[in-house]
């Protein structure tokens, strides 16, 4: 009776002190995951890290930077939800850029504004080692 309670003891352990190694998701949980296989290799790239990666001088020169690239597109909808996605690779340069949207004129004005990004970000790192990151960058368009 004792070997079994040291026994089951052990095992109950094992589970309760083991620690979870999927910290760092992967992009199968996505909402896009299907569209995204298809469009971009996606092996081994992560959607968090210990340090996300950088744009230089911010998020917010990202942000004005990539309105300074996108072309003014007409719209005839009041709003458009665009999710525009890319990797940014371990020496810290995006490829693999896709758009999610139900208006293809957006889409592909969001694409191309990236693309059109020619700078060098600072890489995601996991416990100090660059990573393939998963970047997304949801869009809204509204018509006033």
């Amino acid at each position: 009776m004792k070997r079994i309670t040291l026994c089951l003891g052990i095992f109950l352990n094992i589970f309760l002190f083991a620690q979870d190694t999927s910290t760092y998701t992967t992009v199968t949980g996505i909402p896009d995951y299907a569209v995204l296989k298809t469009k971009m290799k996606l092996d081994d790239v992560v959607t968090k890290a210990d340090v996300p990666p950088e744009y230089p001088g911010g998020k917010d020169a990202f942000k004005k930077t990539f309105a300074e690239k996108m072309d003014v597109i007409d719209v005839k909808s009041t709003k458009i939800n665009t999710t525009l996605y890319f990797i940014v690779e371990k020496t810290g340069y995006v490829r693999y850029v896709k758009a999610i949207s139900d208006n293809k004129q957006h889409a592909q004005a969001a694409e191309v504004a990236i693309r059109r990004m020619f700078v060098k970000w600072k890489p995601a790192t996991i416990n100090g080692e660059p990573v393939r990151y998963l970047y997304s960058f949801p869009l809204t368009l509204k018509k006033y």
